[in-house]
């Protein structure tokens, strides 16, 4: 298996206790310029990536698939569907137990009921776990 994380460098020791030296393992470091100084922009507005930074850590990763487009992907589609996610939103959760009864549910919603439009079908009715959707 491969896998690839950003530079967050607590990944490196969950990585390490999980999977030991038996995983083919990457880093993908994006380098970001100046943060934009315009008025009103400079708050809330990502600085530009100028570089990202391709790091073996563990095995032999293929260089062609060190990417962390798939997981930016997933993230980008629950902070769309899962608004309590998204920034300066007061449809945050008081209590922790609410915010992971309200992902489990649009987790739910996502792989068993709702049609993917490049699937034609569930996700998990193309992972074989359900024939009907829910």
């Amino acid at each position: 298996m491969q896998l690839t994380t950003d530079g967050y460098h607590a990944c490196l020791q969950a990585i390490e206790d999980v999977f030991g030296a038996d995983i083919d393992y990457a880093q993908l470091v994006k380098i970001y310029g100046e943060a934009p100084q315009t008025k009103g922009e400079s708050r809330y507005s990502p600085a530009k990536m100028v570089a990202a930074e391709r790091r073996r850590i563990e095995g032999s990763p293929d260089p062609d698939h060190i990417s962390t487009s798939m997981v930016e992907r997933h993230n980008l589609t629950i902070h769309m569907s899962l608004r309590r996610f998204t920034r300066l939103l007061n449809a945050f959760s008081k209590k922790i137990e609410n915010h992971i009864y309200a992902l489990a549910v649009d987790m739910v919603h996502y792989n068993f009921i709702r049609i993917q439009k490049t699937l034609r079908m569930s996700p998990a009715m193309a992972a074989g776990v359900t024939d009907p959707l829910w």
